[in-house]
């Protein structure tokens, strides 16, 4: 029983330290997210601007999709801040689930914003407008520029935020699409090609609509309760029953995940007669810290056969 207690307060300091560090990033990356979305927001006004002198539906989207990406790193900025407020009486385990919850209805936003913007490029196709193109080379250009600064500044970040990271892929397509506004820009001035606007309009609501597409699924596969996409509960058994000597049977596994990052976990394990209960319950959650890095985990430790119904 001390050798059990020193190492449940061996964990503590261990899941104490990582508590802490993981705060920290948090932090330095909320600093990050919120200074590009200055950049990103800011910019949004002179892009519309910019879209309407110029007639261009490709900057006009590309504006729209800087709008989606303010939109983005502005949630993402609210999750990092509204997650890390405890857990109270009424949400026990506290409000880092909203960043999931928003994600969804960005991402259902975008796909709005990606129809709506290959629907005028269809019409524009069949009886295309004049293009300025020298504003519309000169505002997408200036956009560019910003969105590569908004993009280093992500990409510095902590690498294993997956929060991060989805802020910094909305980014990394929104230079593409200032790309493809650039490239129309081009063709216009030296060819006159006026459908090379709506055409490229129609790539970037495509970048928008993938991009979209990725978030509402990811999102609603975490508020659906779904279980973390890399886990194999056959081979969590096995690692279980192998690896601990005392664990007969592994059963009624129910695994979730609080936020992409954040895997949980319930199960039963069935122990052999006169098993130490405590050291097999310890051994349990050091394969599922160290094997699946799994450090939520509710474990119903079982000497007989289970009382509940097997589903």
């Amino acid at each position: 029983m001390d050798h059990a207690h020193a190492r449940g307060h061996a964990h503590g300091r261990a899941h104490a330290h990582h508590s802490h560090a993981h705060g920290a990033d948090d932090s330095a990356s909320a600093r990050r997210v919120r200074w590009a979305l200055v950049l990103t927001s800011s910019f949004f006004v002179a892009e519309v601007i910019g879209g309407l002198m110029a007639g261009s539906l490709t900057l006009l989207a590309d504006a729209v999709h800087m709008l989606a990406d303010s939109a983005a790193l502005a949630l993402t900025w609210l999750g990092f801040r509204v997650g890390a407020r405890p857990s109270d009486a009424r949400r026990s385990y506290g409000y880092r689930r909203f960043q999931v919850l928003t994600a969804f209805v960005n991402g259902l936003g975008l796909v709005f914003i990606a129809a709506w913007i290959a629907f005028e490029a269809v019409q524009r196709l069949v009886a295309p407008p004049p293009v300025r193109g020298g504003i519309m080379l000169g505002v997408a250009a200036a956009g560019l520029a910003v969105n590569i600064l908004a993009w280093l500044l992500l990409h510095g970040g902590d690498r294993h935020s997956l929060n991060l990271r989805a802020a910094t892929a909305h980014v990394l397509s929104d230079m593409l699409g200032s790309a493809a506004a650039i490239v129309g820009a081009l063709v216009i001035l030296w060819r006159g090609w006026l459908p090379a606007d709506p055409v490229l309009a129609l790539f970037v609501s495509a970048l928008i609509l993938h991009a979209a597409w990725r978030i509402v699924t990811d999102s609603a596969h975490i508020l659906l309760e779904g279980a973390p996409e890399w886990l194999d509960v056959e081979e969590l058994r096995g690692a279980l029953t192998g690896g601990v000597a005392d664990v007969l049977d592994v059963h009624h596994v129910h695994a979730w995940c609080l936020t992409p990052r954040e895997p949980l976990i319930t199960l039963h394990a069935n122990l052999r007669p006169g098993a130490d209960h405590t050291r097999a319950l310890m051994e349990i959650k050091d394969v599922l810290v160290e094997r699946f890095g799994i450090r939520h985990s509710t474990v119903q430790i079982e000497p007989d056969d289970c009382t509940d119904r097997r589903g």
